[in-house]
Parts: structure tokens; sequence; C-alpha cells
């Protein structure tokens, strides 16, 4: 025998043995944080907007802006933020039946009442009286899906941002190519 396995020390003899080690668990992955939802083609714009609300940070919610950027999307923020844009409609609610048709069938959409959103703002076709002007406005309302219908409806007011949380500086930073400003 050797010299070392011979001699004890008092230290091994005052400590108890130690209990074996428990099996190392293996860890489980980390859980990715969810990848924002891919919508379809051509969304509809409250679409486009609820999946920005959803977005915890600025800069996720510039990223949707840019993914689904058009000239809807801005044609309304632009109305919704640029003071210069005098609306032409009251305020407030507007008496109009919803469709309650769903989502996708026998809806007109923001994207194609967009060619007509001129007639709602000074400038645009200041001939038509203000009777004809609001008969029209509440015809488009009653052929978007409801969820468009109050989003124009909350962007003539300006209150788009009490809807949904996008605010100002997240726009203007996803969009630096629109000019505020100097429209009427």
């Amino acid at each position: 025998m050797t010299k070392k396995s011979m001699v004890m020390t008092t230290e091994s003899l005052d400590s108890t043995p130690e209990a074996p080690k428990p099996a190392r668990k293996t860890r489980r992955p980390r859980k990715k944080a969810p990848a924002a939802k891919k919508l379809p083609s051509n969304p509809f714009m409250n679409e486009v907007l609820e999946l920005v609300n959803e977005q915890k940070t600025d800069a996720k919610k510039v990223a949707i802006l840019k993914e689904y950027e058009c000239d809807i999307l801005k044609s309304l923020f632009i109305w919704n933020f640029d003071d210069s844009i005098i609306s032409l409609l009251p305020e407030g609610k507007v008496p109009y039946k919803p469709n309650e048709n769903p989502l996708g069938t026998d809806h007109s959409s923001l994207r194609r009442e967009q060619r007509n959103l001129y007639m709602f703002v000074k400038g645009g076709n200041d001939a038509l009286s203000t009777i004809r002007r609001e008969t029209i406005f509440i015809q488009m309302l009653e052929g978007l899906h409801p969820k468009e219908a109050d989003i124009i409806v909350a962007v003539k007011d300006g209150d788009l941002e009490d809807m949904y949380d996008v605010p100002f500086e997240v726009v203007e930073e996803a969009y630096p190519d629109i000019e505020w400003g100097g429209r009427s």
C-alpha cells in the first residue's frame, strides 16, 4: 500500500460521507418570443392596426407598419395626425347601420374606398353640399366592415390613438417620407 492511502487526516475522519449528487436534469430549450403573426396579402386596416397595437415596443410597431405599408394606411395617419387637414364632416358619432356580414364577405374595404376620401376634407371636393357629403360618408361606412368603419370615424375626429396604441412618433419613424403640414 502506498503512504497516501494509509494516511488519514482528521478532516476525513470528522466529515460525514457526502450524499450522492442528484442526476442533472436536462434543460428545456428557452421559449422564444412568439413571432408576430403574419397577415394575408392586402389585409384589412383593422387587422394591421390590431397587430401593431399588440406589439410591446415602439421598434416592433415601426417594423409592422413598414411591413404592411400601403397608401391607405398612410392616408389614414395623415388625416388623423396632420393638423393642416380640415375634416368637413361633423365630429362625433355617425348614424349608420353597420354591415353585419362576416369579415371578407360582401364588404368594401378602405383600400377600395381610398379614392373617395378626398371628398371629406377641405380642398377635396368643395362643390359637394354638406348633406350630399354626409350621405356619401354614411353609405361608405355601411359598405365597410364595422371595424374598418370605426377606424374611419375615429380618423375623421383625430381619435385613432384612442382606439389603437399607435403614437405619432411611431408613425413618423415608420414613414419618414410623409411631409406633415401645408395641406389645406
